[in-house]
C-alpha cells in the first residue's frame, strides 16, 4: 500500500447514510433518523453542515399547514384558524380551517429543536465543511469533503440537500420572490388570530402578479411580506421600496420598528426535478421536488418525503425519495403556471375567486395534494376554464427550455 492510499485511508469516515446540508429538509431527515424504533435497523448518519458564509441557507420562516399536535410544535412560533385572502377591491374572503392549524416555524427555532435531539443521539454525527464533491463508488458513495484535513466520508447512500447549480428545462419557470419585515407597531394595529396568506391591495407588476403577506404574532408584532410570481427577481431598493409602500399605503400601520428581515427566491417550475443522480446518491428538499410549483410552499413535502426515506432506510430498502407531490397535482400545476406566465389568467382574480368560491379548508387540502379526483375537478370548474383550457390544451407541443434566469 502506498503513502498516498495509507494517508487517504486514515482520513475515510465510515457511515451509513451521509446528508448534505443542514437546511430544512437535511435537518429533517437527521431528526427523522436519530430517533431509536423498536424493531427497525438504526443507521449511522452524518450530517454535513456547510461553515458559516454564502453556502449556508439564510434565515427564514416556514409555513404549512397540519391538524392537530405535530411533530416540530416546540419550534412554532405562531398557529392560526382564521386565514383571509384580499382581492385588488371588495370583500375579503375568510375562513376558519379548523381543525387545520397554519402553523409558522422561523429556522432558527427549528435548528434549535433539532440539534438537542441531535446532540442527544449517538447515530447521528455532525461535521461542518464544504462537500467538494460527491461520487458513486462500487457498493456506496464517496463525499469528499474541503475543510483543514481534507476528509472524505465513505457512505451506503447520500441525500444532498443542496440547491442545484441550474433548474431543469421546462415549459413554464416562474420565480416566486419576496423580501419581508418583522415588524413591531408603536399601536396595536394587527388581529393575532388572522392570517392573510394573499393581499391583492398591492400594485401589480407589468408581467406576474404581486400580494402582500401578513403573520400578526401578536397585537403589534408581525411579519410583512412582500410577493412577486414573476420571472425577475427585484433589486434589493425595489424590494424595500415594495415593502415599505406596502406597511405605509396599503396597512397604514404608522410608526413601526425593523427588528428583522428576510428575502427569498422559490422556484415554481413544470421541469420534472430528478430525485436519484447515482446508484447510491439522491436529492431532498427543494432539491429534490419538495417544492409545490403552484405556491411555492415547501416544508410539508419535505417532511413527507423525510418521512418516507427513513421508513425505507430502517426496513432496509433502497431508499429514493418519493415524489413530494402526486402527478395529478404536478399536471394542474404546469396548467396554472402556464396560465399565468402566458398572461391569459388574471393572477389576482384567480386566486381571489378561488378562496371566495371554494371552502378555505378544502383549498388547503387541494393546495396540499389531498383531495380525490372529483374534488381536484370541483376546484377546477372554480377557475377560468377557458384560460386553463386553453393552457392544458398546448402544453403537450411546448418545448422544454433551459431557464435563462437570473
Amino acid at each position: 500500500m502506498g503513502a498516498d492510499e495509507r494517508e487517504e485511508r486514515a482520513v475515510v469516515l465510515d457511515a451509513d447514510v451521509a446528508i448534505v446540508g443542514a437546511g430544512a429538509a437535511g435537518l429533517s431527515l437527521a431528526h427523522r433518523l436519530s430517533r431509536t424504533v423498536p424493531g427497525t435497523l438504526a443507521p449511522s448518519v452524518v450530517l454535513v453542515d456547510a461553515p458559516p458564509g454564502p453556502l449556508r441557507p439564510p434565515r427564514r420562516t416556514w409555513c404549512f399547514w397540519e391538524a392537530g399536535e405535530g411533530r416540530f410544535d416546540a419550534a412554532v412560533t405562531a398557529a392560526w384558524r382564521h386565514l383571509r385572502v384580499r382581492p385588488p377591491s371588495g370583500r375579503a374572503a375568510e375562513g376558519d380551517i379548523a381543525p387545520l392549524r397554519y402553523k409558522m416555524i422561523r429556522s432558527d427555532d427549528f435548528e434549535h429543536l433539532v440539534g438537542h435531539d441531535l446532540a442527544s443521539s449517538p447515530a447521528v454525527r455532525r461535521l461542518e465543511a464544504a462537500v467538494e464533491t460527491v461520487e458513486d463508488v462500487p457498493g456506496g458513495a464517496l463525499v469528499r469533503l474541503r475543510d483543514a484535513g481534507a476528509r472524505t466520508l465513505r457512505v451506503r447512500w447520500v441525500f444532498d440537500s443542496r440547491p442545484p447549480g441550474s433548474l431543469p428545462a421546462a415549459r413554464t419557470t416562474l420565480l416566486q420572490h419576496f423580501h419581508g419585515w418583522y415588524v413591531r407597531t408603536a399601536h396595536p394595529v394587527f388581529d393575532p388570530r388572522t392570517a392573510d396568506l394573499m393581499d391583492f391591495r398591492t400594485p401589480q407588476p407589468a408581467d406576474g402578479l404581486s400580494f402582500g403577506y401578513v403573520l400578526p404574532v401578536g397585537p403589534r408584532e408581525a411579519l410583512v411580506e412582500y410577493t412577486e410570481f414573476s420571472r425577475r427577481p427585484l433589486t434589493a431598493d425595489g424590494y424595500e421600496s415594495a415593502v415599505r409602500r406596502y406597511t405605509e399605503d396599503v396597512l397604514r400601520l404608522g410608526g413601526l420598528r425593523i427588528l428583522s428581515t428576510e428575502t427569498g427566491v422559490i422556484p415554481m417550475t413544470d421541469a420534472p426535478i430528478p430525485r436519484r443522480v447515482g446508484a447510491s446518491v439522491f436529492r431532498i428538499g427543494a432539491a429534490g421536488g419538495a417544492t409545490r410549483p403552484s405556491t411555492g410552499y415547501t416544508f410539508a413535502g419535505i417532511q413527507r418525503q423525510t418521512r418516507a426515506v427513513a421508513t425505507a432506510l430502517r426496513q432496509g430498502r433502497v431508499p429514493v425519495p418519493p415524489p413530494a407531490h402526486s402527478a395529478r397535482s404536478r399536471a394542474m400545476d404546469a396548467v396554472l403556471l402556464r396560465a399565468l406566465d402566458s398572461g391569459r389568467a388574471d393572477g389576482p382574480a384567480l386566486f381571489s375567486r378561488l378562496f371566495t368560491r371554494v371552502p378555505m379548508r378544502r383549498l388547503l387540502r387541494f393546495l396540499d395534494g389531498r383531495t380525490r379526483l372529483h374534488e381536484d375537478l370541483a376546484v377546477g370548474l372554480r377557475a377560468p376554464i377557458g384560460p386553463m383550457l386553453r393552457s392544458a390544451l398546448e402544453l403537450p407541443a411546448l418545448p422544454r427550455r433551459p431557464f435563462d434566469g437570473p
